[in-house]
């Protein structure tokens, strides 16, 4: 079975399994969710999701956010971890947005990665849920499921998002990402993984290929 053979049916299963896909972080425009993303570095959606109320209710723009002093967003964010860097790059974005981009959120992946605190995987996420700009954005989880189900062999994320832009049609990018990781976090974990009982592990009907 190729690799774009074998992608076809994993699509098939995650159509089946995850037809409708939500967008796991809350937000209202491209700045909270930027902001969000953001803060999702290393922590879980969830825990961003109960961080980002308390943010945006002082502030939900970045004229409000630089109001704010970077030790004030510290100590709101600190539940997600890495608040130093992140406050620094809330605020540091913030104040650029403003500057460059009259407080509007630039629809570039080049604009939105020389933004502080946002490297490719950020501004993907935004640029795909917020505008609506094919990407696939490809962290840990999503580098781990497409080695495990040889639709990659990449060493890092650039070369799994390469592999995997190849394997789908450009115009299901951004759900597919979506489907991958809510697939991923029900059937496919990282510890515990029983590839008898994975809808696309089982399917393939050969589980070691999924060890």
């Amino acid at each position: 079975m190729t690799r774009k053979e074998r992608a076809r049916e994993i699509h098939q299963i995650l159509e089946k399994e995850f037809k409708e896909v939500p967008i796991p972080l809350d937000h209202k425009d491209p700045f909270t969710l930027l902001i969000a993303v953001l803060l999702s570095a290393q922590c879980t959606d969830e825990r961003v999701n109960k961080i980002t109320p308390l943010l945006f209710e002082q502030a939900d723009n970045p004229f409000d956010m630089v109001k704010m002093s970077v030790e004030e967003i510290k100590s709101i964010i600190r539940p997600c971890g890495l608040s130093p860097m992140k406050s620094k790059g809330i605020y540091g974005l913030s104040k650029i947005l403003i500057e460059k981009y009259d407080g509007q959120v630039p629809q570039s992946f080049e604009a939105l990665e020389e933004l502080p605190a946002v490297g490719h995987k950020t501004a993907s996420v935004v640029m795909s849920q917020a505008f609506g700009v094919p990407a696939f954005p490809v962290d840990t989880h999503i580098h781990r499921l497409a080695y495990r189900w040889k639709l990659s062999t990449g060493k890092n994320v650039q070369q799994t998002e390469k592999d995997l832009k190849s394997c789908f049609p450009k115009e299901n990018w951004n759900k597919i990402h979506l489907q991958i990781i809510f697939f991923g976090r029900k059937y496919c974990t990282a510890r515990g993984h029983n590839p008898t009982l994975c809808p696309i592990c089982k399917d393939f009907g050969r589980a070691i290929l999924f060890k």
